[in-house]
């Protein structure tokens, strides 16, 4: 099975209130990096079974744009299993339940999304130290409970990419 990891957008800064927070949407940036991943997972061909998500606003919202951007016409899933105080055996239970599935999506929140990519990219048992920037998507082929990183993509290197070929697509009036 292959699991993409991605945390959610940029959505400003957290709200002391805990419901508020909950209900925090993204932000302008947030939006336009959905738009920047979504078209670099398009051209990486990334296609999915199912979407899972975290109940939060900014979770679902950066579901359902990404979903949108790589064609995915499925329902999006919310799932406890990726809210921000998630622990592991609930990400564990998550992976099981989805587990016939060839490819899944997961969309939740820091720190615990970033952890639960570490743990499943470790042979130890220990936890590797990956970072998941807000918007930033991996790839992991799974086997059983453990699998391997295959990339890692933040939105500043997907905007980077997709200027470049904009660039690269115009005509070179200058060479006349």
């Amino acid at each position: 099975m292959i699991v993409y990891f991605l945390r959610h957008a940029s959505a400003g800064e957290h709200l002391a209130n805990p419901k508020k927070d909950e209900k925090r949407a993204l932000d302008k940036e947030g939006i336009e990096q959905c738009g920047f991943m979504g078209r670099a997972l398009t051209a990486l061909d990334v296609q999915v079974d199912t979407i899972v998500t975290s109940p939060l606003k900014r979770s679902t919202q950066t579901a359902a744009l990404l979903g949108n951007e790589i064609g995915y016409e499925g329902k999006i899933q919310i799932d406890p299993g990726l809210r921000p105080e998630a622990g592991l055996a609930d990400f564990r239970k998550l992976l099981e339940k989805y587990s016939r599935q060839e490819a899944i999506m997961v969309v939740g929140h820091n720190p615990n999304l970033s952890q639960f990519l570490g743990s499943v990219i470790s042979d130890s048992g220990c936890e590797a130290s990956v970072e998941l920037k807000k918007g930033a998507a991996a790839k992991v082929e799974m086997r059983r409970t453990s699998g391997t990183l295959q990339w890692c993509l933040t939105p500043k290197i997907a905007r980077t990419l997709y200027s470049s070929a904009i660039e690269s697509s115009r005509p070179n009036t200058s060479r006349k």
